[in-house]
């Protein structure tokens, strides 16, 4: 009886989880950027019941043989295996903000994925989608967390003011001047990268990506005035956040039936 319990504890815990990730989806639907968190759900590796009994052999000794009855296989539940985000491109849409830039996928193998090279405070490169910078006071190009966008050789990107031009190539012009060229990062399989918070993304061991600009076949645009939305699909995902909440309640009444078939037990058999 026990055993039911944990299976179907084990099912409300997975589906709490895949509550949790599809909420924080939709409270992105609308950042710039953001990439959806998919979810993985694996069940745990069933058990083979078998009933044990004896027999006894009509021999001169009278000898008593175990046979062993299959009774079958029995679930022992299910997990979140992993969760990883989905790095399909979102709309693009204009803003009409100069410090605005949306990187629009070109030619890229399945799997890899092209970020905007940001300077983490805490030494190394971080990376985004997020293409919604602004200039500090000093002038340099910024995120909205004040880090540090970098160029293609891996330095700040100071401007005179927000009256520069972008090219297609990512190359920054003032007064018909290039004064540097947008750092962006090739990703060869973007699902080894760690998510971290306000849509940020790191290598495993802190490392640099290569750039994208040096890899052959690799094609991809740049777009100033324009930002690239979440990718999160919202009447998809308000689907899934209903359908996980029912089998959260069917687990739930499950725990429940065992509940009052244990109380039973111990309340009228056990007085017998």
């Amino acid at each position: 009886m026990f055993k039911g319990i944990y299976t179907a504890a084990s099912g409300m815990l997975a589906q709490q989880r895949k509550t949790e990730i599809l909420t924080n989806n939709m409270a992105n639907a609308n950042t710039p950027g953001y990439k959806a968190e998919q979810t993985t759900i694996r069940s745990f590796p069933e058990m083979l019941l078998s009933a044990i009994d004896d027999t006894n052999v009509p021999t001169k000794k009278g000898l008593n043989l175990n046979l062993i009855q299959p009774i079958g296989n029995l679930s022992t539940g299910i997990y979140l295996q992993e969760t990883m985000p989905n790095f399909a491109q979102g709309d693009i849409y204009e803003t009409e903000y100069t410090t605005n830039l949306a990187l629009v996928n070109g030619n890229l193998p399945a799997g890899s994925s092209i970020f905007f090279r940001l300077a983490h405070p805490d030494g190394g490169e971080a990376y985004t989608r997020n293409g919604n910078f602004t200039l500090d006071g000093q002038g340099y190009l910024v995120n909205a967390d004040g880090y540090y966008v970098l160029s293609e050789t891996g330095n700040r990107i100071q401007l005179p003011n927000e009256d520069f031009q972008v090219a297609d190539n990512g190359a920054v012009y003032v007064n018909n001047q290039q004064v540097a060229t947008i750092g962006v990062a090739y990703a060869q399989n973007a699902y080894q990268l760690i998510k971290q918070d306000n849509g940020l993304f790191r290598t495993q061991d802190g490392g640099a990506l290569p750039s994208a600009y040096a890899q052959n076949g690799i094609t991809f645009a740049m777009k100033q005035k324009y930002l690239e939305g979440s990718n999160v699909d919202a009447a998809q995902s308000m689907t899934q956040l209903l359908t996980a909440y029912r089998a959260f309640e069917a687990n739930q009444k499950v725990i429940q039936a065992y509940d009052k078939s244990m109380e039973k037990a111990v309340n009228e058999i056990g007085k017998v």
